[in-house]
């Protein structure tokens, strides 16, 4: 068995990368420590980096379709992973997961129609409704025994006949809830007696701490099947956000053929090969890197909570339940978000991601990405400590 290094610090700079690469756009320098964006800083695993090899040595690079193989590797991942059995012909092929929240909009809603979010929520949820003529109609999560929970009565009042979708968050970034089965059950009674649809993005599904379960929400019951959509990659659990794709999961033969005539319509048929290869290598060989991984991110998550609990109590995190994300919440701090990200950036020189830009609930809150080595993890959160609490 392979031993996988987390702790190896690899250098990202000069790649291209968001990450690092824009860190003087983004936070007006650039050597901050940067634990913002939702991608790893661990390699790639050696067995995706190895497909991708084999696939480039053959160097001709020209159109492709998806094999049957890459639709039998989600149906076994998915299968083990989740307990959820999946038939093959629910499956369509999509450039990503923000791209399928598009293809969702324009596929079951039209201009002036509403779609419901549970903010504080993924930033792009919001842009995609907004940038194609839709409505957000919010319906805030709230924060109880420090867990985001969902207010179903909040939620039933948003229901009206110009709703038509629900963006779900599963498990949810940036709070990290890993939704319980009762809580999918009441959020899917009250979609149906509207008849509005759910699109489940369930992107960090197979990043689950112990004593936590994902359930997909469309597997809750057969009436939940055929009035959900699913929208899953392995772009997060493998560190392969770069390489664009995913796959929608839609049982209803009516919402699906819906579904697909958008897709070629927006001429987001043809995959990308390099990607069809990584998303394939990922779901048939990434079960012990995924466990190895995930004890790592338990390790981490467990210092940065001792460490806030102990050295900087005015910071509290909110226990994630899955993703690598933890929410800060920072209000104790009792400074104003300019001043807030004045001491983050300016003085501790660490990034994170400002929790005002995930809408109502955020603000006062902060999203710190702990998917780094653990020497990385460290390092920012002394920055921290020292900037929120100098001694001398």
């Amino acid at each position: 068995m392979t031993t996988y290094d987390f702790d190896e610090i690899v250098r990202r700079e000069d790649t291209g990368s968001v990450k690092y690469d824009s860190r003087k756009q983004m936070f007006g320098a650039g050597d901050v420590i940067p634990l913002w964006i939702a991608d790893m800083d661990f390699r790639t695993p050696d067995f995706i980096v190895d497909a991708i090899k084999k696939r480039v040595a053959h160097e001709i690079y020209g159109y492709s379709f998806v094999p049957e193989s890459f639709y039998e590797s989600v149906r076994g991942w998915i299968n083990k992973r989740h307990g959820w059995d999946i038939d093959r012909a629910w499956m369509l092929s999509c450039p990503g997961v923000v791209p399928s929240l598009v293809s969702a909009v324009l596929s079951y809603t039209e201009p002036g129609d509403a779609v419901i979010v549970q903010s504080p929520v993924y930033c792009p949820f919001f842009d995609v409704i907004r940038d194609n003529g839709r409505i957000v109609v919010n319906n805030p999560l709230e924060l109880r025994n420090g867990r985001l929970s969902m207010n179903f009565d909040h939620l039933q009042e948003c229901l009206h006949e110009k709703v038509k979708l629900l963006f779900l968050c599963s498990p949810h970034n940036p709070g990290g809830t890993v939704w319980m089965k009762d809580e999918l059950d009441r959020l899917g009674e009250i979609c149906r007696s509207n008849g509005t649809i759910i699109v489940s993005d369930e992107i960090h599904s197979d990043l689950i701490f112990r004593g936590h379960k994902h359930i997909p929400t469309a597997s809750v019951s057969d009436e939940f099947l055929h009035n959900t959509i699913t929208l899953i990659s392995p772009g997060k659990t493998f560190n392969l956000s770069g390489l664009t794709a995913s796959v929608a999961i839609i049982p209803n033969g009516d919402l699906r053929l819906r579904f697909l005539n958008t897709l070629k319509r927006l001429h987001w048929t043809i995959p990308n090969v390099f990607s069809l290869v990584a998303f394939e290598a990922a779901y048939r060989h990434g079960e012990e890197w995924l466990k190895q991984l995930i004890a790592y991110l338990e390790r981490n998550l467990a210092f940065l909570i001792d460490f806030f609990h102990s050295e900087s109590p005015r910071i509290k995190v909110i226990r994630p339940e899955g993703t690598y994300l933890a929410w800060l919440d920072c209000r104790d701090l009792d400074i104003n978000r300019t001043e807030l990200n004045d001491l983050l950036i300016g003085r501790a020189k660490v990034g994170l991601s400002d929790g005002a830009l995930f809408g109502t609930g955020g603000e006062g809150f902060q999203r710190l990405n702990f998917a780094c080595p653990f020497p990385v993890l460290k390092e920012a959160l002394e920055r921290i400590r020292r900037a929120a609490y100098p001694r001398g």
